[in-house]
């Protein structure tokens, strides 16, 4: 199962994608949260094979552009 942590801020995020056993798949990177950066997030979640999980911090509202998106 794949792993995406996302570290939800004010008007950007840090992702990182990890195997289990802390196999990194794709290092911490930022994104912004536009609909480009988004729709690349997404894009890049769904090129794996595997189950994916996303775990994302509730940060008061900063959250919901994100988590609308995904959903």
């Amino acid at each position: 199962m794949i792993s995406v942590g996302i570290d939800v801020s004010k008007g950007k995020s840090t992702v990182c994608i990890m195997k289990p056993g802390g196999e990194i798949v794709k290092p911490p990177f930022e994104m912004n949260h536009t609909a480009d950066e988004l729709y690349s997030l997404v894009s890049l979640i769904n090129s794996f094979a595997e189950r994916t999980r996303v775990v994302l911090e509730d940060t008061g509202h900063y959250h919901l552009p994100v988590a609308s998106y995904l959903a």
